[in-house]
């Protein structure tokens, strides 16, 4: 009998297969277009894995409970084929979605399923094709007791980290896709700062490309050490076969997006979570589409062009303790996300057991999540990240730096939105006396909206015109 089975083969559905099937578990597969799965059977054959034509073939192929692995395209698809599958399956079997869907309908699945008794997993899957290939971060939100039977599996076919497993179990229902989606989010955050870096060491220092590549891979070596430096700095290596230049220079500034970090920003707005890091870094995609505009304004405005500093070794310092500062803040909004979520769908995270997933096999594995590790072992109930002694001294060591820089920026008509967000969160986090009050006066002046006072406890309202009049 077959352990498991996978449903939907393309590239991401065929390669997680294979990594099952490597890992000693027997694997049936099936894809709504037969030829499909025969090609994947032929160009990929392997004893733990046979294909079958019909569900109904896959579904008596497998040892109970039984275990399905959806890989289809989120939204109707994955309805789709639940509702083709009910017709097979028995009460305790198991459902999983380990595709990028939204974490809503991962929530209704999941309670849809459990009124038939049936398991239903949302199960976020990091490190796009090669990650499901040989070993991907793995965030599994569902039923904690049914876990136990689908845990050796994926906790097998994971990336690890010093032979520990970057899966783990996150919470009920839609947990596990809404961790996912942070993690998108931070990636937006993490890859627009990079960008950000990019263009002030190009513009601002005059660094070539080679240049750039020595100093990304040194970045590399030191506390900016993740997967996202690493790959820019193999990115300054490329020449285009073409013409022999640097492929990086070839690319049209246009970047794409596949919806998970407009979810992230939806879900701030809708929580009341500042994570301005990340929704500039999604504005600044959108902006990105606007080429012919910006070509066009670019001329109608007259932008002068870029000065080079005077100390180009001292920027790059700058700019790499920026960085650090920019991306421990990023961090930090993200994890206050997942504060918010968890209050708002009643939901039970371990932070530092949601740092270790991201350790390896995902797009935001970075040295700095060893210290988030840390920061909430020490402290479950830490409110932020920047408030842990180790990020706490990191930033204030580091703050100049990102304001040095920003001002720099600012001044050559650089944009740096998400650098300078990065600090706006910083300034309105530690400062205590905010305008708002001024804001609540004027919401009680045109609107009865009361406010709160310094001096003592309730809620008041002025008849502002009314004394205003006399």
């Amino acid at each position: 009998m077959n352990n498991i089975a996978v449903i939907g083969l393309s590239v991401m559905g065929s390669n997680l297969a294979l990594n099952i099937a490597d890992n000693g578990y027997k694997v049936a597969v099936f894809n709504r277009t037969t030829s499909v799965m025969e090609e994947m059977i032929e160009k990929f054959p392997h004893r733990n894995i046979e294909g079958k034509k019909t569900l109904e073939e896959l579904v008596k192929s497998l040892a109970k409970p039984r275990k399905f692995i959806i890989m289809v395209k989120a939204g109707f698809a994955v309805d789709a084929v639940i509702e083709q599958l009910l017709e097979y399956v028995e009460e305790g079997d198991i459902i999983i979605d380990g595709g990028n869907s939204f974490f809503k309908d991962t929530q209704r699945r999941y309670e849809y399923l459990s009124e038939k008794n049936i398991h239903f997993f949302g199960v976020g899957i990091s490190g796009g094709e090669e990650g499901a290939r040989r070993g991907p971060a793995m965030m599994p939100g569902g039923n904690e007791k049914a876990y136990e039977e689908i845990k050796a599996i994926l906790e097998a076919i994971s990336a690890k980290v010093n032979n520990v497993a970057c899966c783990s179990y996150t919470s009920t229902g839609g947990a596990g896709h809404y961790v996912k989606m942070v993690h998108n989010g931070i990636e937006y955050g993490d890859m627009q700062l990079i960008s950000e870096a990019y263009m002030i060491l190009k513009h601002l220092g005059g660094f070539t490309n080679q240049e750039l590549q020595e100093i990304f891979e040194k970045w590399n070596s030191e506390e900016l050490e993740s997967y996202l430096i690493e790959i820019t700095a193999n990115i300054f290596k490329v020449k285009d076969p073409e013409s022999e230049e640097f492929l990086v220079d070839k690319i049209l500034d246009k970047s794409g997006q596949k919806g998970t970090g407009k979810w992230t920003t939806e879900q701030a707005v809708d929580l009341g979570i500042d994570i301005s890091v990340i929704s500039s870094s999604l504005n600044a995609r959108y902006m990105s589409s606007f080429k012919d505009e910006r070509v066009n304004a670019e001329k109608i405005f007259n932008r002068k062009a870029y000065e080079v500093v005077k100390d180009p070794s001292n920027l790059v310092k700058i700019v790499k303790e920026s960085l650090f500062a920019a991306k421990i803040i990023s961090y930090a909004q993200g994890f206050k996300l997942l504060q918010a979520a968890e209050k708002e769908y009643n939901w039970s995270f371990d932070y530092s057991q949601i740092a270790k997933i991201f350790r390896g096999g995902c797009i935001i594995q970075a040295k700095l999540l060893q210290n988030i590790i840390e920061a909430y072992e020490a402290n479950p109930k830490l409110e932020n990240l920047i408030l842990d002694p180790f990020f706490k001294e990191t930033i204030k060591n580091n703050q100049a730096s990102l304001r040095e820089v920003v001002i720099l920026a600012i001044q050559n008509s650089l944009p740096v939105t998400s650098l300078s967000s990065a600090l706006t969160y910083l300034d309105v986090y530690t400062t205590a006396n905010s305008g708002a009050n001024l804001i609540q006066a004027q919401r009680d002046y045109f609107g009865a909206h009361t406010f709160e006072r310094t001096d003592k406890a309730g809620s008041f309202h002025y008849d502002w015109v009314g004394n205003n009049a006399k």
